[in-house]
């Protein structure tokens, strides 16, 4: 199992926040020094996040993002505020390894489809943000329906994987609820990469059991509850 520690980016800040909420971020500094702190403690892959994008500005941080790309030359997998193939497709040429849809993808799920047939199924990623089991889209602040609905209809339209965000834990360093999760994977035959709420090492482990492909680290990781290393370990 694969470990994606996060950059969420919020006003050129990298931050993490409480439950999607701006008012709740707490401030870590430069986006690429993070990036480079998690690099440099063995991580090979990064999860980058558009938060000023997320909740509609999606030419917020750009610019901190294509440094990123340009300095670390590792796989970056990129979500927040992608509204159109065009958006998607310009992040891949750039050189993100793999985009994030989410309220694109509910509204025009066939984007998946042509994103995969130009750039190939492994760099597109459907977003699965779930509260009470409901998708939320628009930066967590509508629902659109059932969450194991659309990992189908994901699937069917031509995703290569799945980001599946327990919403109703993320932020809180609490554990997971391991429920959503393995009723998720009961019912896709995609790779699932999951976030929200992983806060100790056997979170870690129960996920990896339960067979998905990767996690996300990131609020349990920028307070020091979660060291990368041990994470890493367990991962594997």
């Amino acid at each position: 199992m694969r470990v994606f520690p996060a950059v969420d980016i919020l006003g050129g800040n990298c931050v993490q926040l409480v439950q999607g909420r701006r008012e709740s971020a707490t401030v870590f500094g430069d986006p690429l020094s993070c990036a480079r702190k998690w690099l440099s403690r063995g991580a090979d892959c990064l999860h980058v996040v558009n938060l000023d994008g997320a909740f509609g500005r999606s030419q917020e941080n750009v610019r901190h993002i294509r440094k990123i790309i340009r300095e670390t030359g590792v796989e970056i997998q990129l979500g927040g505020g992608i509204r159109s193939f065009e958006d998607a497709a310009s992040w891949l040429d750039l050189g993100i390894f793999r985009v994030i849809l989410g309220t694109l993808a509910t509204k025009d799920p066939a984007v998946l489809g042509r994103l995969s047939g130009e750039y190939g199924r492994d760099r597109v990623m459907a977003g699965l943000d779930a509260r009470q089991g409901q998708v939320t889209v628009e930066g967590w602040q509508k629902s659109a329906g059932d969450y194991l609905g659309w990992a189908v209809r994901f699937e069917e339209c031509g995703a290569g994987s799945l980001l599946f965000t327990n919403v109703d834990v993320e932020g809180l360093e609490k554990g997971i609820d391991p429920r959503p999760v393995e009723a998720l994977l009961q019912r896709t035959r995609l790779p699932v990469t999951v976030a929200g709420g992983i806060t100790t090492i056997s979170d870690i482990r129960l996920l990896r059991d339960l067979g998905a492909h990767a996690v996300v680290l990131g609020s349990a990781l920028y307070s020091g509850k979660l060291d990368l290393a041990e994470a890493m370990e367990a991962a594997r």
